[in-house]
């Protein structure tokens, strides 16, 4: 990783310094995506089969998965693998629970005028499809993230997609996982393929109304491209590589930053990881770091290409590190210092947080019980994680009393002949008189 100084940057360099690696990509991810878009759309399963064995080399016809139907797959799986999703599945659902919102609640009703009554209530959405990533890894903790929350808002039908692995197509874990969480279908399809399936409907997978899941640069380039049809899906966040920004002064140890960095590095050549640091010490221990334990890495090749995409900036001062972390708005925010709490009030552009030095992006990644599938590309300036609430959509409810619409109508007319909407305006005029008549006065 580059060293860099921050304060020897013109403000233009400083902006070339925090630039994701995927922008050019992702123009070229668009073209694909796009074909892709309109095959699915044509052809429907047969261009979803034709694409797979093209894209994921699976000859296997089969498109849906019947989790009931599956064979027993706990004798796959260690009891402590069992254990480990139970735990993680615990504390997601703790969390979710405590965090809801007032989803499924009905607000108060308020009384905004005298005889009219405003109040919202929560609806979860009808379908919704969750992207499980499954291409180099089996993602079976995004399938909790997703699945849960989905559950506890009450979403009516879920719709799971995931890359197809080996002969049956799914990772025991991940089906272990599915049946713990109580999905009952699984579309072993993956990347931008399962993304048209889900947005066009085809023979075999339904049509949704809102997608949900994390992905690689094409997955997030179909997700945009679907949320811009005419009548698509909605979208969950705006995603893309995984990132990470280490905020860090003296007190961090080396050890621990550079094995944060690569806990993200290994998931995707694209993922950037960044260590902000007022410590020049820290910096080129870090770095040190980073040699040492690359090594012995599975996926190094991975590490290793994202790495060159990082960078080490050395800040004048703390000030610096809270102006720099606010304008990169990463996914991922360690605040590896002598006292992080303090410095949670002044961050406001982060998708999770994490305190001190015994707060690994791991655990956010897998147990805690926040949810990790989060804002990456800067979006968390406007975009905050998966939550209850991302399931669900308000609906207000209004009810005016004769009475109401009397004491209501001057205003609504005049706005309404402002806005030169005469039929607007007519709406409550025929009422108002017809009240009138009857001898109602406001």
């Amino acid at each position: 990783m580059q060293i860099i100084q921050w304060t020897s940057l013109t403000p233009d360099q400083q902006d070339t310094c925090l630039a994701r690696p995927a922008a050019q990509a992702a123009v070229a991810a668009g073209e694909t995506v796009a074909r892709i878009f309109a095959d699915v759309r044509a052809n429907g399963d047969a261009a979803v089969r034709r694409l797979r064995r093209e894209l994921d080399d699976v000859t296997d016809e089969r498109l849906c998965l019947r989790v009931p139907d599956l064979p027993d797959d706990q004798a796959g799986l260690s009891a402590a693998d069992r254990d480990a999703i139970a735990v993680a599945g615990a504390n997601i659902k703790r969390f979710h629970n405590a965090t809801r919102d007032p989803a499924g609640a009905t607000s108060p009703e308020i009384e905004t005028a005298p005889g009219v009554t405003c109040w919202q209530v929560m609806r979860p959405i009808d379908t919704v499809g969750l992207y499980v990533p499954g291409g180099s890894a089996p993602l079976l903790s995004t399938l909790l993230m997703l699945a849960i929350p989905a559950k506890i808002a009450g979403v009516g039908k879920i719709v799971m997609a995931t890359p197809p692995r080996g002969v049956d197509l799914i990772d025991p874990a991940m089906a272990y996982a599915a049946r713990d969480c109580g999905i009952e279908e699984i579309y072993p399809v993956g990347g931008a393929v399962a993304i048209a399936a889900m947005t066009w409907g085809t023979e075999t997978i339904p049509r949704v109304d809102k997608i949900f899941g994390p992905g690689n640069i094409y997955v997030d380039a179909a997700k945009r491209f679907a949320a811009n049809l005419p009548g698509g899906p909605a979208i969950d966040l705006p995603g893309g590589p995984s990132e990470v920004l280490v905020l860090a002064d003296d007190s961090a140890t080396a050890e621990f930053v550079a094995a944060d960095l690569l806990a993200q590095a290994e998931h995707d050549a694209m993922a950037q990881v960044m260590l902000a640091t007022t410590s020049a010490r820290l910096a080129d221990e870090v770095a040190a770091e980073l040699r040492r334990q690359l090594v012995g890495l599975p996926r190094r090749k991975i590490a290793q290409a994202s790495l060159e995409n990082g960078r080490i900036i050395i800040l004048p001062d703390m000030k610096s590190g809270v102006e720099l972390a606010n304008r990169y708005a990463p996914e991922h925010l360690i605040l590896a210092l002598d006292n992080p709490r303090g410095m949670v009030a002044e961050i406001s552009n982060a998708g999770s947080i994490f305190l001190g030095h015994w707060s690994p992006e791991t655990a956010g990644d897998f147990a805690s019980g926040t949810n990790h599938v989060l804002p990456t590309g800067g979006g968390a300036r406007a975009h905050g994680g998966l939550s209850v609430a991302s399931f669900m959509k308000s609906v207000t409810v209004q009810e005016l009393t004769e009475k109401g619409l009397l004491g209501l109508a001057p205003t609504l007319e005049r706005l309404a002949e402002l806005e030169g909407l005469d039929a607007h305006r007519n709406a409550v005029a025929v009422r108002t008189a017809r009240l009138r008549q009857e001898g109602f006065a406001a």
